[in-house]
């Protein structure tokens, strides 16, 4: 079999002109005209084979452009598919800049809604991260917060089937602040999905606190005292509008959550309460190294359970060392990076704080620091970082957060 091009070409010749044996002889009795006629005949085949040839050649031609245009399709697609590959690894490592890269060349729009369709859709994304980007208090980072919650369709849904999709599509950062507001966006659209279930929002975001700290509760290990189904109840009287509400309904959603627990997104053997309820706070700070020559390096802090964690980036799941703040203070410092504030210990310059890091090599190994010294992107976050490390032993955000709910519910209902 030949190409298309050769396949057409013959039967359109063998069609036209079909084979006659080159040494036919002539016959030597013509007329004159007879042997013109002839003539015509064969100047009209040459003209024919030319026609044929020229269509050939034509077929060749469009053939080519058509094999080329598919391979050059290939190459883009093969292209695109590299940098959008690259732009979920960069996302990966730092949310805002990969979403930048894959901007500036073309695979994202610059509108909430396609960013959030893109979180939403999540192929190769790190749920964590998700989570850090959507938190953001920027202005466009909340519209992409609205935009991503609006994708959810919670309709005839109880509030616990709609916190199992919601909080399965990206994992809640640890502090309090962004937690506020992804939860109060999650109120709204679950109040708008299912009008009349709850007085107010503020009532479904109050119980959607009070389930996850339940879910702590039930199936946390170092929780002994799990508390009862009347003890849930009783906990969550007066927050509709200072009603109450059904109690079949908070007894349903207490039995969906004893008998099944949230699932945590990755999961990487850590308890899903301990990533919602121990971070006081997280965020990228500079901190400068303990060696020989000091150099600022860019790191993700975590400050949970009494000790300040920090990451090379958000995904590991190991961090690069271990702060525990136990006998440490805090204090601003002038330095010649901005917004700096050191751990040390208090009178003892010379002792080194007992700390830990991990090695290239993947050893962990003693610190060396006598003192950390940080610098905060903001003087506003120095100072929110100092009053949570300082605050970190008794303070509880998340209660905090509840407490400061209920007293607004309770305000409006005396005005």
């Amino acid at each position: 079999m030949g190409t298309v091009s050769e396949l057409c070409v013959s039967s359109f010749q063998a069609f036209l002109c079909p084979a006659v044996p080159s040494n036919t002889p002539v016959p030597d009795d013509l007329t004159p005209e007879e042997q013109q006629e002839l003539e015509n005949i064969r100047r009209r085949k040459q003209e024919l084979l030319e026609d044929i040839q020229r269509l050939k050649d034509e077929i060749a031609e469009v053939t080519n452009e058509i094999e080329n245009l598919g391979s050059t399709e290939e190459r883009k697609n093969m292209q695109r598919n590299k940098q959008v590959a690259m732009g979920r690894k960069k996302f990966n490592m730092d949310p805002k800049k990969g979403i930048q890269f894959l901007i500036e060349n073309d695979l994202l729009k610059n509108t909430s809604d396609d960013i959030a369709q893109f979180l939403y859709k999540g192929e190769g994304l790190n749920k964590t991260a998700i989570g850090d980007y959507l938190g953001e208090r920027d202005d466009f980072n909340i519209q992409v917060l609205h935009a991503f919650v609006e994708l959810h369709e919670f309709t005839d849904l109880n509030l616990v089937q709609a916190l199992r999709q919601f909080l399965w599509s990206f994992r809640l950062p640890g502090e309090a602040q962004k937690i506020d507001r992804m939860m109060e966006a999650f109120a709204q659209r679950y109040c708008q999905c299912n009008p009349g279930v709850f007085q107010s929002t503020d009532t479904c975001y109050i119980l959607s606190f009070a389930i996850i700290m339940l879910n702590t509760s039930l199936h946390n290990p170092n929780v002994k005292d799990k508390p009862t189904v009347e003890r849930f109840i009783s906990m969550n009287r007066g927050i509709n509008d200072g009603g109450d509400l059904p109690e079949e309904l908070l007894r349903n959603l207490y039995e969906s959550i004893k008998n099944e627990p949230f699932k945590i997104p990755e999961d990487d053997g850590n308890d899903l309460t301990h990533t919602f309820f121990n971070p006081d706070r997280e965020g990228w700070l500079l901190k400068l190294g303990g060696g020989r020559v000091k150099t600022w390096k860019r790191r993700w802090f975590i400050l949970t359970d009494n000790c300040l964690y920090y990451f090379e980036y958000t995904t590991d799941k190991e961090p690069r060392g271990i702060i525990p703040l136990e006998n440490l203070s805090i204090r601003e410092v002038e330095d010649k990076k901005p917004n700096c504030f050191e751990l040390f210990i208090p009178d003892n310059k010379d002792q080194v704080i007992k700390a830990c890091k991990t090695e290239a090599d993947g050893r962990v190994v003693e610190g060396n620091h006598t003192f950390y010294r940080i610098s905060a992107p903001t003087a506003e976050e120095k100072d929110e970082w100092i009053n949570s490390i300082k605050a970190a032993i008794s303070r509880d955000p998340f209660y905090e957060m509840l407490a400061a709910r209920k007293k607004k519910v309770s305000s409006m209902k005396r005005h």
